[in-house]
């Protein structure tokens, strides 16, 4: 039977969420478009029917297609194939990094998921589609989203394949790539002069006017259904795991709410009986940039305050001054006893090119900020070398490649002869 709590669109005889509750006051809310609470302005997140989440089966999931899909069964909108919004994410490599790990002195396996492989090249690919699958069920007939870049790609992208018209907000002075990667799709691309702090706040204004009352804000007003997407990303590590959790994660924190999804994945996927916590449970650790920094910081002077900064530096995808879901970040990480570290441009570019070169792969700067956290944890002894450890590198480096541009480039130049070749010492 229908909940009555579930607002016109979400089908709850398929879906196996129930309702929207304030992670502040728990006060609860039909599933409908709507992120803050009424009765203390705490954020929303989705409720699910327990029971339903347990049914799943670990065979039913491996049955699934070949994308994030196979998870739908535990996430909020997207049970009917039909009716999604989507660019078909998801099912990214886990790569193995033992180079990275003998690099850095971990002597236990150490791995990359690596969701640069997504279809838009960022993890936003994941949040996204479950949003707009959501945001359609919910009747929206426009799709927005205020961005640091990945985003912005991803739901012109989703928007251009579903035949909607999409209006995205950016901060003006965003990496070259990330614009043209956006405006290509052919929605509206708004450049706005300030921080992506002020670009959300005009989308959060925005969305109370009656012009777009018919448009889903996926990290505004249809919030709470975009964070579930996050989720998946701890789903596939276990699933990708043979069906268990890491005992450490580091995660890159912009708002801290993909930080706080994956620990979220991981908890429920014990509650539900599909895996088994790791003898000692699982450690999470975030990574911030120096230039934004504010959640690290906040834990490193063991205060619930997170004090809004102005960003600074070359890690623009992390560059939310004042984060929504700090709190939680922070929450999370002192109950799973991991930490936060912060590290500067110079170390985010050497992150960079660490990992590309013992891994093969290409991270934008939000990865360049995680594998060097990663190294600071181990040097600094907050991470324990001998215990299974998972990076996440969130985007692609061609996104940012005027990060490293000046740091990179031909090892020899030579005029095109044999001679040549022989006096530059490539014949030996």
């Amino acid at each position: 039977m229908t909940s009555t709590l579930a607002a016109p669109g979400i089908d709850t005889t398929a879906s196996p969420a129930r309702a929207l509750v304030c992670r502040a006051c728990s006060a609860r809310y039909p599933l409908a478009a709507q992120h803050a609470c009424y009765e203390c302005f705490g954020p929303l997140e989705v409720d699910y029917d327990t029971a339903a989440l347990a049914r799943v089966t670990r065979e039913q999931i491996e049955a699934g297609p070949q994308n994030l899909w196979r998870y739908a069964a535990l996430l909020p909108a997207g049970q009917d194939p039909a009716a999604r919004v989507t660019v078909d994410p998801g099912l990214t490599p886990l790569v193995a990094a033992g180079n990275l790990a003998a690099e850095l002195g971990i002597t236990a396996p150490l791995w990359v998921k690596d969701d640069s492989a997504n279809p838009t090249h960022s993890f936003k690919d994941r949040v996204v589609s479950v949003a707009l699958t959501a945001a359609r069920a919910l009747g929206f007939t426009r799709f927005a989203c205020a961005s640091t870049g990945n985003l912005a790609n991803s739901v012109a992208a989703h928007a251009a394949r579903a035949g909607v018209p999409s209006i995205v907000f950016i901060p003006s002075d965003l990496e070259p790539g990330k614009v043209v990667t956006t405006a290509v799709y052919g929605g509206e691309l708004v450049a706005i002069d300030g921080s992506y702090d002020d670009v959300n706040r005009l989308c959060g204004e925005l969305v109370e006017t009656d012009e777009f009352e018919d448009t889903a804000f996926v990290n505004v007003n249809v919030r709470p259904y975009y964070a579930e997407g996050s989720k998946t990303l701890g789903y596939e590590v276990a699933e990708q795991l043979g069906w268990r959790i890491p005992a450490q994660v580091v995660i890159p924190m912009a708002s801290g709410e993909l930080l706080t999804k994956i620990d979220k994945a991981f908890s429920e996927l014990v509650e539900i009986g599909l895996v088994e916590a790791p003898a000692g449970g699982w450690k999470v650790f975030g990574a911030q940039s120096a230039g934004c920094n504010p959640i690290a910081a906040a834990l490193h002077a063991d205060t619930d305050t997170i004090t809004p900064v102005k960003p600074t530096g070359i890690a623009k995808s992390l560059n939310i001054g004042d984060p929504a879901a700090g709190l939680y970040a922070l929450e999370a990480v002192r109950r799973t006893g991991g930490w936060m570290e912060y590290v500067d441009d110079d170390e985010i570019r050497a992150g960079i090119r660490l990992l590309a070169r013992t891994t093969g792969i290409f991270a934008e700067t939000a990865g360049g900020v995680t594998v060097a956290v990663l190294r600071k944890l181990v040097e600094s002894g907050r991470l324990d070398p001998t215990a299974e450890t998972v990076v996440f590198n969130t985007g692609e480096g061609l996104k940012t490649i005027d990060a490293v541009a000046a740091q990179v480039g031909p090892t020899h130049r030579i005029k095109p002869s044999l001679r040549a070749a022989r006096d530059a010492g490539l014949l030996g």
